[in-house]
């Protein structure tokens, strides 16, 4: 056994059909995290919605590692008018623990023809009452301790996960 370093690695390079919506989210540890999850599971791009990411944040940089400059990503003041433009041909999840919401591991890419757009809420408030109701699904991540939330990147990197084994499945058939 060897351990292989970033050049040796052979996975397979696909195109995620996610586009990240981050409302809202202002740590730049988190938003550097998002970066480098966006980076590892090959999303179409991340778009800000609310605080503009300070990108010259050295704290945001480091946690980046240099995913911020090639990651696409751009920013919105209007995120319900964003969605509304791009619901045509994208389904809307929002990862949030709601009473309709759905375990993010029951999130199914083969009922789906089309892109997603997956918003993720600030690390206090979460996702913004509007655009929870403008989405078509919520979905939540099980818990089996107290606490009834967790860190906005590690959730986006299990929600991620969780729908990557799906959405990579489907293109394979």
């Amino acid at each position: 056994m060897e351990q292989l370093s970033h050049f040796d690695e052979k996975f397979n390079k696909e195109k995620s059909p996610v586009i990240l919506l981050l409302d809202n989210i202002t740590g730049e540890a988190n938003i550097g995290s998002i970066f480098r999850l966006a980076d590892a599971f090959n999303v179409e791009k991340i778009i800000f919605s609310g605080t503009e990411p300070n990108l010259n944040s050295r704290r945001l940089q480091k946690t980046a590692r240099n995913t911020h400059k090639t990651v696409v990503h751009e920013f919105t003041e209007d995120a319900h008018g964003f969605i509304q433009n791009v619901k045509v041909t994208k389904k809307v999840y929002s990862l949030e623990i709601t009473s309709a919401s759905i375990p993010v591991e029951d999130f199914k890419y083969s009922e789906e023809k089309m892109g997603i757009i997956l918003i993720l809420g600030n690390e206090v408030s979460g996702i913004n009452k509007e655009l929870l109701e403008i989405s078509d699904k919520h979905l939540h991540i099980n818990m089996f301790g107290r606490n009834s939330s967790m860190n906005v990147a590690q959730a986006t990197g299990i929600a991620l996960y969780e729908m990557s084994k799906t959405i990579f499945a489907f293109t394979k058939k």
